[in-house]
């Protein structure tokens, strides 16, 4: 049962998805308002199928602040990357560079705001990655980052990117750790879904100006808070 709901979860979000995609790409070259919209917009349609086809209903264990942060989130599925325009007033996400790669999708997330990080570039991907984040932060927009930098299966802790460090020291901004568990409800790398709830649990703000040690110590543990 749960196959055939995830095969009609596809079907209806990749087709339901197209109207916003090409909404995005028009609004990214003639209108910043529209460009926002259909993003919001496809956030939350993602968010209602989920809840309806897969029957995933999710919850937010704490309270999310609305002034800037760095919200740092444990990446367990693609269900929260896709639900973070829902969640937060403009997030610039940072991703990794090959997203922006799509046809249509590429175009509109970077006129939307999201950062890429091109890993393979080192030092200079890096500085590029900082320079759009001051950009976005000067605007007033959270910074979102998922700082173990890929996926992991439900119940693993890899060590922080050695990145998040190096953004959290020069951004100056306070750290808002969120933990998630989506992983539980879909294997790593598999097309189907089971129905549950997924929760995300807000971690306690971590000020700004920490020495590397603490706040990786503190935001590891915190986004990793539901694994236990």
């Amino acid at each position: 049962m749960f196959m055939l709901r995830s095969l009609l979860f596809g079907i209806i979000f990749y087709v339901g998805s197209v109207p916003y995609v090409l909404s995005a790409l028009l609004g990214s070259r003639i209108s910043t308002p529209l460009l926002r919209k259909s993003v919001h917009g496809w956030s939350r349609f993602h968010h209602g199928c989920a809840r309806w086809l897969l029957g995933i209903k999710t919850v937010v264990d704490g309270t999310l602040p609305q002034e800037p942060v760095l919200f740092a989130i444990k990446h367990e599925a693609m269900f929260e990357t896709i639900d973070m325009p829902r969640m937060f007033r403009l997030p610039a996400v940072i991703t990794k560079r090959e997203l922006f790669d799509i046809p249509g999708w590429g175009p509109a997330a970077k006129a939307y705001g999201m950062i890429p990080v091109d890993r393979q570039a080192g030092a200079s991907g890096l500085r590029a990655m900082l320079a759009l984040a001051r950009q976005m932060q000067a605007e007033g927009r959270p910074i979102v980052i998922f700082p173990e930098g890929t996926r992991v299966p439900h119940g693993e802790r890899p060590p922080l990117q050695s990145g998040f460090a190096g953004l959290y020291k020069l951004l100056g901004m306070p750290v808002v750790p969120i933990a998630v568990d989506s992983g539980k409800l879909t294997p790593k790398n598999k097309p189907w879904w089971h129905s549950g709830t997924m929760t995300y649990k807000v971690g306690e703000t971590i000020p700004a100006g920490l020495p590397r040690e603490e706040v990786e110590a503190r935001v590891h543990a915190a986004i990793n808070a539901l694994n236990d």
